[in-house]
């Protein structure tokens, strides 16, 4: 079985790669993991980040007919944090209701809009620094002599049920709560944020995140199905 993911940047790609595509292999599903198509420059294929949800439909679309199939499945990781307005469900599912019911009230959106049955839509609450927090103290094995900053984000992180309810605020997102603490992360993050999650591992991240470990759950089953 193959799994084709589209996630929006580098350090989304290296994490889907390393940790969650070397944890199916157990599973007999291997992962292909590339950024999301946004337009082309002097004839070569720009990816990374997203722009507007068109670019992610297309790019979607794009692969699907490319890889037939039955063999294939298709899924994404994308953050809820800066989720382009055009996205479907955006303007009518308010950030009022509960954040676990907005979540899957989008990526049914998503999955209504793209009509594949091997597709399994994911969007990640809030964004990809919100699976550090499952454990803060394996900042160490990036940032040495980061004691005090560590231990702020562990505070941060006690304050919520799950590191998934971190909200989505501008200044208060996951990774600029980490940026503001540990600056060098903004340099650093497509190496240092998968380093960290590895350290973390997969199973632990499952345990503190009900949202993520779901998605991890579908993506289990489909040599199954």
């Amino acid at each position: 079985m193959w799994l084709n993911m589209i996630v929006e940047g580098q350090t989304e790609q290296v994490f889907a790669r390393d940790v969650i595509g070397n944890y199916l292999t157990e599973f007999e599903i291997y992962v292909a993991v590339r950024r999301v198509r946004t337009g082309v420059e002097k004839g070569r294929i720009r990816r990374g980040g997203m722009t507007t949800y068109a670019k992610v439909h297309n790019d979607i679309k794009c692969w699907m007919k490319q890889n037939k199939g039955k063999n294939f499945r298709f899924t994404t990781m994308f953050d809820l944090y800066g989720l382009p307005k055009d996205f479907p469900g955006f303007s009518v599912i308010g950030k009022s209701i509960d954040p676990y019911q907005r979540i899957e009230a989008l990526e049914y959106a998503f999955g209504e809009d793209i009509r594949d049955e091997r597709f399994v839509p994911y969007i990640q609450l809030h964004e990809f620094e919100t699976l550090l927090f499952a454990d803060p103290q394996k900042f160490e094995t990036m940032f040495i002599r980061h004691t005090g900053q560590i231990e702020n984000l562990k505070k941060t992180a006690s304050l919520f049920s799950s590191p998934e309810l971190i909200n989505d605020g501008f200044e208060s997102s996951p990774s600029k709560r980490i940026i503001k603490e540990i600056p060098d992360y903004r340099n650093w993050k497509s190496t240092a944020g998968p380093n960290i999650a590895k350290a973390i591992g997969l199973n632990h991240i499952r345990k503190k995140c009900p949202h993520f470990d779901k998605w991890i759950g579908k993506l289990e089953s489909l040599k199954i199905n």
